[in-house]
């Protein structure tokens, strides 16, 4: 008869599994510290607005005082940075481009710390280096390795891309977090209900909770930037294609068309569903002050010319619009409806948010399309680094001033230069081919969460290039090819079965990978956070024409 207590074997498994857990946490902790000290290092520097920080410090400020984003008054940024911070908002909402969800979040930042560089970036380096920590367990879910995890958290945590968006109020950093965050709950969940199958048999699951998380995850990602479309829909494919290889192993026949129906549906609610759900709630504070929209951008440039040239001016505005007629009859109807009450409210509100995202869709595909900037760059390039983008910049600091301790007839130079760190780059390029080989000539799974990962994040950026677009897209697919760079390295030291030749030689390759990673970091360090250096030091730097 057996026992109802477990075997002093069965104990001691037990005890090595809880110690290994308690190990691997705490690792993953210490690396999510390291991380957020060089996040939070000097975070108020530079003091002024990086880049594009003068649209979403200020939207998140104004959202945090009226609940959506109004029009500031001409020379704002000077005066919030000399303290004056509440008298600035002219009357009107503006016309923002974006969700709120990124924008909320540095509004909390603001709303902790106070409108000033450090308030509007902290929400940035948090957010950062948790992205940084679900990097660890993610690779440590998909290799099972705690140290193959925390080598993927310490790639990523010295990686300059990701360390620039994590110390600026731009809204990538926050799409990065969500997406990365909701493809470790995709891998969960395939984890999940592997071995549910394997228990329980081929039954429906109708209530999966890492894919519900997946979703919600997936939402807060839309709702930050809409390009989060593209991977919900490509990993919610790949979500299908796993649970139909579930139901194989089980012995189900027509696998993929049975998966289709059995978990097919439910799996579109968890993700699509609660996605649409989680997206919608998002713009709460938009739907609350819809009547503002209706009164002041129903009738919007980006919606009220029935016709456009599609052409750009050889001078002048290049976003001009040629042989254009305005059809007033085109103002949002809800504009010209009476006021609801009740559902009805809400209703109309519904109706003008969906009117206000066909302006928008027609701003980010039509009306930039004739527009140019100095640091737009080909999606192509991306990858190998082409075109960094330079947030912010002192030129010309004299000898003597500012700490510069230049030659007499030369100077010094403050940037933050929005680069990926070079090394972790190119060598993720490379281990982004041998991921899709792997993924497709041995059909390891693992290698597709890189791939896919990758794909969904960069390639449909080709479908809309005609517009100005930045480098820094690209950090949505940094921790993908970190990834693949850790499942590579994994594959090179092998398994943990004792010393060996293999292991040791993997374990040197690798070490010694991440120490020039580190190297690097270091190296460009002074760049990437806009410390003094003088113009040799700087251009030493500056390893391609194109970085300047």
């Amino acid at each position: 008869m057996p026992t109802p207590y477990p075997s002093a074997a069965e104990r001691g498994r037990h005890a090595q599994h809880s110690e290994g857990r308690l190990a691997g946490w705490a690792a993953s902790l210490g690396v999510f510290a390291l991380a957020l000290f060089l996040r939070l290092w000097h975070l108020g520097t530079p003091r002024e607005f990086a880049f594009d920080e003068t649209y979403y410090a200020k939207d998140a400020w104004s959202m945090l005082h009226f609940g959506y984003a109004r029009n500031y008054a001409d020379g704002a940024d000077a005066k919030i940075l000399a303290g004056h911070t509440m008298d600035q908002f002219s009357s009107g909402p503006e016309m923002v481009v974006h969700p709120d969800v990124g924008k909320w979040l540095i509004a909390l930042g603001e709303k902790a710390f106070g409108m000033d560089p450090f308030g509007w970036r902290v929400a940035s380096a948090v957010i950062g280096s948790l992205m940084v920590l679900v990097m660890v367990r993610l690779a440590r879910r998909v290799t099972g390795s705690t140290m193959l995890g925390l080598l993927a958290g310490l790639l990523l945590c010295f990686d300059g891309m990701q360390l620039v968006l994590s110390r600026l109020a731009l809204l990538d950093i926050f799409l990065a977090f969500f997406l990365l965050l909701a493809v470790h709950c995709v891998v969960a969940d395939r984890q999940w209900m592997r071995s549910r199958l394997m228990t329980n048999g081929q039954k429906r699951l109708l209530f999966r909770p890492w894919l519900l998380a997946a979703g919600v995850s997936f939402g807060l990602a839309c709702g930050t930037k809409w390009t989060a479309i593209w991977p919900l829909a490509a990993f919610g494919l790949l979500v299908w294609v796993w649970s139909a290889g579930a139901r194989r192993a089980t012995g189900t026949r027509m696998a993929l068309l049975k998966s289709a129906f059995l978990d097919g549906i439910g799996a579109f609610v968890h993700l699509v569903g609660v996605a649409l759900v989680v997206y919608v709630a998002s713009w709460t504070g938009w739907l609350v002050h819809a009547h503002t929209y209706e009164e002041n951008l129903s009738a919007t440039q980006y919606h009220r010319y029935v016709s456009w040239d599609g052409t750009c001016t050889d001078e002048g505005d290049k976003s001009e619009l040629k042989d254009v007629k305005y059809d007033d009859s085109r103002v949002w109807s809800t504009a010209k409806a009476k006021d609801a009450s009740g559902l009805g409210e809400v209703t109309q509100s519904l109706h003008s948010l969906w009117l206000y995202h066909q302006d928008v869709y027609r701003f980010h595909t039509t009306f930039l399309n004739c527009s140019t900037h100095t640091y737009a760059s080909d999606p192509g390039g991306w990858i190998l680094l082409s075109r960094p983008v330079s947030a912010s910049v002192t030129n010309d600091i004299k000898p003597g001033t500012d700490g510069c301790d230049a030659a007499a007839d030369s100077h010094c130079i403050r940037e933050v230069l929005i680069l990926g760190n070079p090394l972790l780059w190119w060598a993720g390029a490379a281990a982004l081919i041998a991921s899709v080989v792997l993924w497709i000539g041995r059909r390891d799974w693992r290698h597709g969460i890189a791939v896919i990962g990758v794909a969904s994040t960069w390639l449909p950026w080709q479908l809309n290039d005609a517009r100005p677009i930045f480098s820094f897209y690209a950090s949505a697919f940094t921790p993908f090819l970190v990834l693949s760079l850790v499942l590579l390295l994994g594959q090179l030291i092998g398994p943990d079965r004792g010393p060996s030749r293999r292991r040791t030689t993997g374990t040197i390759v690798g070490g010694t990978f991440l120490v020039l990673v580190i190297a690097g970091f270091a190296w460009f360090w002074p760049i990437w956070t806009g410390d003094l250096l003088t113009l040799r030091e700087w251009q030493a730097r500056m390893w391609f024409t194109r970085w300047i």
